[in-house]
């Protein structure tokens, strides 16, 4: 078992950051994989022209590699916002205006993932407005990615590294994924399960395994401490895949770790090459 029977991916947000966004599906091609995810691309804008988006789905559909992950508009990531749609006034807005354009955008290249991220606690801001907000904003993105046929994926973070983030521990996230799904009553929100962020809240990971598969839409891994490859830490990546495996869970487990001083296509020496194309 271990590593040989998962569907992985390349976060080409993270990985392969050394080229320009529209060279990373080609570079991932060439490493062996053919499943890619992102971030949002346009840091800066919700909306880009749509001569960007076409230039994006092109570079995929050249590379032959399929999006199975896209994060809605979610601020300066990286960078010191964590998502959008839980802060009041112009961020909330643009998230409302990126809602389509990212659904619309998945659905041109068979993307069946959209992840939004919560946003941080705001100083001066009653922290039930904002979760009032985000439920607003959270099932207009469940109802958008309905739309295309898509699940709403919801993240925890981890709080050293994301402390006015609120959304730090499994349940924290789950609970966020019952609140939409009882309000739209579609069923199309999910948890993303990242192995590093919740091993870095100290999180008893087989528990989370056992307790939540069933409820998970993605997984995504890196190993801890460093954020690095499986192998460069801690973590028992493979036996986690395993568990989560036995469990019942049949997605993508996403490559969210960084390659440290190393080109992209040198850190994925722990992974044969026979085991990155998706199957």
């Amino acid at each position: 078992m271990g590593y040989t029977d998962q569907r992985f991916n390349v976060n080409l947000s993270i990985l392969f950051t050394e080229l320009p966004l529209l060279e990373r599906p080609a570079a991932a091609a060439a490493a062996g994989f053919t499943a890619v995810e992102l971030w949002w691309p346009w840091i800066e804008t919700p909306t880009p022209d749509q001569s960007e988006l076409d230039a994006l789905k092109k570079a995929l559909d050249d590379a032959g590699t399929q999006l199975v992950g896209l994060n809605f508009y979610a601020g300066q990531l990286p960078g010191p916002d964590r998502g959008a749609l839980s802060v009041p006034g112009e961020e909330s807005d643009r998230f409302r205006a990126n809602i389509d354009v990212a659904a619309d955008f998945a659905a041109s290249v068979g993307c069946k993932a959209l992840n939004a991220l919560y946003g941080n606690r705001v100083d001066g801001v009653d922290p039930a407005a904002q979760d009032e907000l985000a439920l607003e904003n959270l099932v207009l993105a469940a109802r958008a990615a309905d739309r295309i046929g898509a699940i709403l994926l919801i993240e925890a973070l981890n709080k050293p590294e994301s402390p006015r983030y609120p959304l730090v521990s499994a349940p924290a996230a789950i609970e966020v994924v019952d609140r939409v799904n009882a309000a739209t009553g579609l069923g199309n929100a999910k948890f993303l399960l990242d192995l590093y962020h919740l091993s870095m809240n100290g999180e008893d990971l087989p528990e989370v395994i056992e307790k939540y598969t069933a409820r998970t839409g993605h997984v995504q891994i890196a190993d801890n401490p460093g954020r690095g490859a499986p192998g460069t830490g801690d973590l028992d990546l493979a036996g986690l895949l395993d568990r989560l495996k036995k469990a019942g869970y049949e997605g993508w487990v996403g490559l969210e770790y960084k390659a440290g001083d190393r080109p992209s296509a040198e850190s994925f020496d722990w992974l044969p090459r026979p085991q990155r194309a998706a199957n």
